[in-house]
């Protein structure tokens, strides 16, 4: 790898990598011949960079949060050739770059792109979207809506399990139906959550032993909303497994294309942004990215 293109969004974290981009243009030029570092202004023009400039660079790096890197993906994945990708976290969350075991300090987090340390990682694809760490509908995408950004700021990560307690009294259930190679649902449910990486809200929470390199996606459903519901979601952060067992308000399988159906039509959440809407067509995308990982896989 000798090109380097960063693109970064300034504003990703309350402006947190505003003031380590010098030091960090440095610690690349230690190692690349080109480092060319490319800042956003709106939305919209981190996937427009991608595609003017991903096929005359090695690496890709995506520094902000978690909308950031997501546009990025989105411009990314859909391309026949694709540098090879790492992550500057930016943001609050940051999920994927926990996933990979980046350090969450920006400059530590360049010390463990300048080692180059590889390896290929499934992503996720809803019809014409991608995602790296979770495609959901119900109780998740309403989480998110209800989150306030002065909240967000004050309290990070916290934030997305305060929100969790505002919003699981308040959630209706809908008709779901999947349809997948191991596994079929036709009933209630509150939440249908669909992982690929480990962490959400920052936190290694629903699936917390998945993996990113099994060719597979970690389903979810929960049929009822009740503060035992939320509770079990909490303590998913401390078990290896999902509690499904013995548990029947909650589904749990593994697949690698599913088929579903909402009625009424659900929208769609794929890593904290809304496009589109139920039915829908979710595949995984094994080894279909190249990223640069820190302490991984993790343990």
């Amino acid at each position: 790898m000798k090109k380097v293109a960063v693109i970064v969004n300034p504003n990703a974290g309350n402006k947190k990598l505003t003031n380590s981009m010098e030091r960090i243009e440095e610690m690349l030029l230690s190692q690349f011949e080109e480092v060319a570092i490319h800042k956003t202004e709106k939305e919209g023009d981190g996937a427009k960079l991608v595609e003017q400039i991903a096929g005359n660079v090695d690496l890709l790096i995506g520094a902000g949060g978690d909308g950031t890197i997501y546009e990025l993906i989105n411009a990314l994945a859909p391309l026949e050739d694709r540098p090879v990708f790492a992550i500057i976290p930016g943001g609050t969350c940051n999920d994927f770059s926990r996933t990979l075991g980046i350090d969450q300090h920006p400059v530590k987090a360049v010390e463990q792109i300048l080692a180059k340390q590889t390896q290929k990682v499934d992503i996720g694809k809803s019809d014409n979207q991608y995602f790296l760490n979770f495609w959901g509908i119900g109780l998740v995408s309403k989480v998110s809506d209800n989150i306030d950004s002065g909240t967000k700021q004050l309290l990070g990560r916290l934030s997305y399990y305060i929100s969790a307690g505002q919003t699981v009294m308040e959630e209706e259930p809908f008709q779901l139906k999947i349809v997948s190679e191991t596994t079929s649902y036709e009933g209630d449910a509150v939440m249908l959550l669909i992982g690929n990486g480990s962490f959400l809200g920052g936190i290694r929470s629903f699936f917390p032993s998945s993996s990113v390199q099994d060719g597979h996606l970690d389903v979810l459903i929960i049929k009822q909303t009740s503060i035992a519901q939320l509770w079990t979601w909490l303590q998913t952060r401390l078990q290896k497994e999902v509690p499904a067992e013995g548990n029947d308000d909650i589904v749990y399988f593994r697949a690698k294309e599913l088929n579903i159906e909402a009625t009424p039509n659900q929208e769609i959440d794929t890593d904290g942004e809304k496009f589109s809407n139920t039915p829908a067509t979710v595949i995984i995308l094994p080894d279909h990215l190249e990223v640069i990982v820190g302490d991984f896989p993790l343990q």
